[in-house]
């Protein structure tokens, strides 16, 4: 089943793994950015960018809303306040049951603010990746059997995704 998939923070190697893998299953994918500058790269991966910026509830709300996914994946950074809080009430009002938060850390690390909000939304630990390429693809399987919670990454070591 193709997915409509909204990336919250669609920039760097993570979002080019992210966009690279749903688009490689068919999905279609609207990638948000905060970098006007981006928009070009995210076209060439394969997604639908588009400006967004986090701290802003409308901004957050009016780029959710018109991408109208069936799944958001969250990468955006605890900088940017209120991002994750204004993510899940967009997803809220616009009907989106399933969100994946994509946190950079392992466990047992405390839970950071983003993540137990995620979990308070119904959210469960994903099972984590000590690698960015798999963790990209567990993001994406996440996301395919419509589950929701925080997927927990190892750092990469120096290894290339």
């Amino acid at each position: 089943m193709i997915m409509r998939v909204f990336l919250a923070d669609g920039d760097g190697v993570v979002g080019r793994l992210l966009v690279a893998g749903f688009v490689r299953r068919g999905h279609r994918v609207t990638a948000a950015t905060a970098h006007g500058a981006t928009l070009d790269a995210l076209a060439r991966w394969g997604a639908r960018g588009r400006l967004m910026d986090g701290r802003d509830a409308v901004s957050v709300g009016v780029t959710v809303g018109a991408a109208r996914p069936d799944a958001i994946v969250h990468r955006m950074t605890v900088r940017e306040g209120g991002g994750t809080d204004h993510l899940l009430a967009a997803a809220q009002a616009a009907g989106v049951p399933h969100v994946v938060a994509w946190s950079p850390a392992p466990r047992p690390r405390p839970l950071s603010a983003p993540e137990s909000a995620v979990l308070a939304a119904g959210g469960a630990v994903l099972p984590r990746c000590a690698h960015l390429g798999a963790a990209a693809e567990a993001t994406v399987r996440a996301v395919e059997q419509r589950r929701t919670g925080v997927l927990r990454c190892a750092p990469c070591e120096g290894r290339t995704p």
